[in-house]
């Protein structure tokens, strides 16, 4: 999540044959320049823009990506050069379509649920879950932690974040009262999470955020950010942490190729720290994510930068972690929001815009799915009550809204298996499905409650 709109991460390089496929290079610079970047055209691989006097091409998917701010080797545009001319914005997005190859061999059976340890209890059978804008504005307004309505079951802070990339070194304060009028103090906002938990509700400090990035490169990045976050559970009473790792937190090194045994150190000591965590707080530690779809479906055709290098080193990045923290990880939710396609376990791509992604998404959590395309690295199906998935609020609080008919169908068919449209699941019907997440709580409440009312409502009646 982010703070305004949330870019879509990028898709990871396309292979072909066996053979790595480059999308674009940075030599050979154009004479002439491209049709001028655009902040509202969605690019995939191959398509080409300018920016600046200078020709990008997209190495992937990307959305909102300044190719001048987000180029090189482990980004989305690769700089071509410069270039002379002058060039006028695409007035539509174009039309070329993401890789559609496969994986060389499809699933046959769900692989084995990994033992897992007892779920966290106070948790409702089907929970809503949202995260609040505690420590910034974002153009929704500002709502106190008091008058959160009691229809939300997880509340997740909006955000600690560190004081540098590297230094694990997580903070929290309350929105400034110049950003945010009519801002609680932080005594009464203790008071609040204290009789939200005694009300049975979890609060929950979330990590990250699109503007938070968390890379524990060292033994002593991860010790601190332990401390720290645990500094701040304590100052507030919180039932546990959320990991919302994105962008450049999380990616994967050159020939770290086994998500069972990862040895890339940001991830090696995420886990580490989060299995810290865990001994601190003992049997009530909440621990959810929310990770993109980037880092984790993705990682169903393409898990880091691959067997010949090129990819995207992020992708699938979250797999390691999750794997690594099944035993006592309390809820999956992935955002099912500003994606690219990804391929399900049809072999098929499901975009946001409807049910179909929800549907398709989720049920690669509750199947299991080879890595890489690779049946015998089959990434372990989770437990139905510790998967939810994400969806926005509201059209403001990021891309890939859907009215609350669509949400609802897709919990429905993960559900019971009725009205899945044309994709058939893989992980049969899933009467303990945990629920829903959105962001955000306060764009729900601009929105007139719309998710809250209609989503929620319907989830927390389910059987």
């Amino acid at each position: 999540m982010r703070r305004s709109t949330i870019f879509a991460m990028a898709t990871a390089a396309l292979l072909l044959g066996g053979t790595p496929v480059y999308l674009a290079s940075s030599a050979n610079a154009a004479t002439a320049c491209a049709t001028a970047w655009s902040a509202t055209t969605v690019y995939v691989g191959g398509n080409s823009a300018s920016q600046n006097g200078h020709n990008y091409t997209a190495k992937w998917w990307t959305q909102n990506e300044s190719p001048a701010t987000h180029s090189g080797q482990w980004d989305v545009w690769a700089d071509n050069g410069v270039c002379g001319g002058t060039t006028t914005p695409p007035t539509t997005a174009p039309t070329t379509t993401p890789p559609t190859t496969p994986p060389t061999t499809a699933p046959t059976t769900p692989p084995t649920t990994p033992p897992t340890s007892s779920p966290v209890t106070g948790i409702p059978k089907h929970a809503l879950i949202g995260y609040l804008h505690a420590s910034f504005a974002n153009g929704s307004g500002y709502l106190r932690m008091s008058d959160v309505p009691a229809d939300w079951d997880i509340i997740n802070l909006a955000f600690g974040e560190p004081t540098s990339a590297t230094s694990g070194d997580i903070r929290f304060t309350l929105c400034p009262a110049t950003e945010c009028p009519g801002v609680e103090t932080e005594a009464q906002f203790i008071a609040a999470i204290k009789a939200k938990r005694a009300a049975g509700k979890k609060v929950l400090l979330s990590i990250g955020g699109a503007n938070g990035q968390v890379q524990l490169t060292t033994t002593a990045a991860r010790d601190t950010f332990v401390s720290s976050v645990s500094a701040i559970v304590d100052k507030y009473g919180l039932d546990g942490v959320d990991v919302d790792f994105e962008g450049h937190s999380l990616s994967l090194n050159t020939g770290d190729t086994d998500f069972k045994n990862p040895t890339t150190p940001v991830i090696v000591n995420l886990i580490s720290a989060l299995r810290s965590l865990k001994a601190r707080y003992g049997a009530g530690f909440v621990l959810t994510m929310a990770p993109e779809t980037f880092f984790v479906q993705l990682g169903y055709q393409y898990y880091g930068s691959g067997p010949w290098g090129g990819q995207d080193p992020r992708a699938g990045s979250y797999l390691p972690v999750i794997y690594a923290v099944r035993d006592f990880l309390t809820i999956l939710h992935v955002q099912d929001y500003n994606s690219g396609s990804i391929m399900g376990l049809d072999n098929q791509y499901h975009s946001m815009g409807g049910a179909d992604f929800h549907i398709a998404m989720t049920d690669m959590l509750l199947a299991g799915f080879p890595v890489a395309g690779n049946t015998a690295n089959a990434f372990p199906a989770l437990r139905e009550d510790q998967v939810a998935f994400g969806a926005p609020s509201s059209v403001s609080a990021g891309n890939g809204y859907v009215a609350p008919a669509a949400v609802q169908q897709a919990v429905g068919c993960l559900v019971s298996g009725a009205n899945c449209g044309g994709y058939t699941v893989r992980s049969g019907t899933n009467p303990n499905f945990r629920g829903l997440m959105t962001w955000s709580i306060n764009w729900d409440k601009f929105y007139s409650w719309e998710f809250q009312n209609q989503n929620g409502k319907f989830v927390k009646a389910l059987p």
